[in-house]
């Protein structure tokens, strides 16, 4: 079940950067070591509390298995935690900030082909492409909308 969580307090925001970290170290293998700590800082510091919405779903323990933010019409970050890969959280996430806040538009970097293509598959194309990532390193970004 999808949850808004409207004011995340700071340990919930501590366990949203943690499953950030796991599920970027399960599929971002293009990332240089010391990149982690770098966007993991800004995830919890900057990202997180960025985003105009935050959506979760929780695990059975009610700790968070994914989570999506939302800017306007944009999917800023989507994660799933890597023990609940495949099981279609990302999918309903999705849908649901599609249908219920007007989500059209997201970025992707180029280099994790396996969100390219789940992107892909709900719908989304690749209409521009940005050689540096927001903060100048070599990771190209995909911007893609539906």
């Amino acid at each position: 079940m999808v949850e808004r969580l409207a004011s995340p307090a700071a340990h919930e925001l501590d366990a949203l950067t943690d499953l950030w970290e796991r599920s970027v170290r399960a599929t971002h293998d293009f990332l240089a070591p010391e990149d982690i700590p770098f966007f993991r800082r800004m995830v919890r510091e900057e990202a997180l509390s960025g985003v105009e919405e935050l959506y979760v779903i929780r695990d059975s323990g009610n700790g968070f298995a994914a989570f999506a933010g939302i800017g306007a019409d944009r999917l800023e970050m989507l994660f799933v935690a890597p023990s609940a890969r495949g099981k279609g959280l990302g999918r309903e996430l999705v849908e649901h900030v599609a249908v219920h806040c007007g989500v059209r538009r997201v970025d992707v970097n180029e280099q994790n082909a396996q969100a390219v293509g789940f992107y892909t598959r709900m719908g989304f194309r690749v209409v521009s492409r940005d050689a540096l990532d927001p903060s100048g390193r070599p990771y190209p970004i995909l911007h893609l909308e539906r």
